[in-house]
């Protein structure tokens, strides 16, 4: 795994919950939860070859 993956997933954390914060403290709380989620589903599209590369990495150990 890459590190910058790490570093870009750290940093759209961040900015999801400064803007979650931000959103929430001016009365939007609707805004805050799809910002939210967004931000869960970038990362999940992300992480997601990775998942895939992981479980494709098992099923070739056990078939062995």
């Amino acid at each position: 795994m890459e590190v910058g993956i790490l570093f870009k997933i750290g940093a759209v954390g961040i900015l999801v919950s400064v803007l979650c914060q931000v959103l929430k403290h001016s009365g939007r709380e609707e805004q805050a939860f799809l910002a939210s989620l967004a931000g869960l589903v970038l990362v999940l599209f992300w992480i997601l070859p990775y998942i895939s590369a992981l479980f494709e990495d098992i099923k070739k150990l056990f078939t062995i």
